[in-house]
């Protein structure tokens, strides 16, 4: 089967700089946790991601909008923090979750094929809960893919 790879990097030289950049941001929740999220709709911000950031406020990420659903990884090339991200099918539900570390190229992937990924700070949804079957909501606010 056919893997796409998306450079998983996203965080933010500083809090001050977020949602400055090209990108929009959306308002999504996970149960009663807020998430802003930058929204990477298009094949460049989707292979940008989080790269080179330094840094990333505690209830924001990025979210990966595909075209097209697929067992799609992300790696850590170029990305500075560490971060966990959530592969999402098209109705919201949280398929699986993997934990990514800085500057690595392992791939982690979609155990099925996923709309969307969400890429937060390690550990982000682990401390709240959050778990494959839980629904996130707001992705209907999202960008369209591009």
């Amino acid at each position: 089967m056919f893997k796409t790879v998306i450079a998983a990097g996203f965080g933010l030289v500083l809090s001050a700089a977020w949602g400055q950049g090209s990108m929009p941001v959306v308002e999504l929740s996970a149960g009663f946790h807020r998430i802003e999220a930058e929204v990477a709709a298009s094949d460049q911000n989707r292979q940008v991601g989080l790269m080179n950031r330094q840094a990333m406020p505690a209830q924001h990420g990025m979210l990966f909008v595909f075209t097209q659903k697929n067992t799609h990884c992300m790696w850590m090339r170029n990305t500075l923090i560490p971060l966990s991200v959530a592969f999402i099918d098209d109705d919201g539900y949280i398929i699986n979750i993997e934990d990514m570390q800085p500057q690595t190229e392992n791939n982690h992937c979609a155990r099925v094929p996923a709309r969307y990924a969400l890429e937060m700070n390690l550990g982000w949804f682990a401390q709240r809960g959050l778990k494959p079957g839980v629904r996130l909501g707001g992705l209907d606010k999202a960008p369209r893919p591009q």
